[in-house]
C-alpha cells in the first residue's frame, strides 16, 4: 500500500517504513507526527483519489532528526566593474519514518 501525501508545498509518494526528508517541521527527534493531507491512496487492488483530499486517512510517521541537504553556491560577477560576489546556502530537512496509514499508527505508538 503507498499513499501520496502533502506537506511543505511537496508531494511525496510513501510507504509504511519508509524515510523521507521534508521541509523543516518544528518536532524534536523520537516525537510522532501526523500527515493529514492524503491525496491518493493505493492498497494493491484499490485506489482511493480524493477530492482534493482523503477523509479520515491520515498518515503517521516518527521524526528521526534533522538533516541538512547539498550545498548550494552561486556566483555574480561583472567583468569590467571588478565585481565578483559568490554565496551559498543550505537547506535544513526533518527527517521521517513513516510507521503508520489509516487507521494503523505503526508498531512503535506513543501515548
Amino acid at each position: 500500500m503507498y499513499v501520496i501525501i502533502k506537506t511543505g508545498g511537496k508531494q511525496y509518494r510513501v510507504a509504511e517504513g519508509d524515510v523521507i526528508d521534508v521541509e523543516l517541521l518544528s518536532s524534536d527527534p523520537g516525537s510522532q507526527v501526523q500527515f493529514s493531507d492524503v491525496l491518493f491512496a493505493f492498497d494493491g487492488s484499490n485506489s482511493h483519489v480524493g477530492s482534493p483530499l482523503l477523509e479520515n486517512f491520515p498518515v503517521y510517521g516518527e521524526v528521526v532528526g534533522t538533516v541538512s541537504g547539498e550545498k548550494i553556491t552561486s556566483l555574480k560577477y561583472k567583468r569590467s566593474h571588478n565585481q565578483c560576489r559568490k554565496w551559498g546556502h543550505r537547506q535544513k530537512y526533518t527527517r521521517v519514518k513513516i510507521t503508520g496509514i489509516g487507521s494503523n499508527k505503526g508498531s512503535n505508538k506513543k501515548d
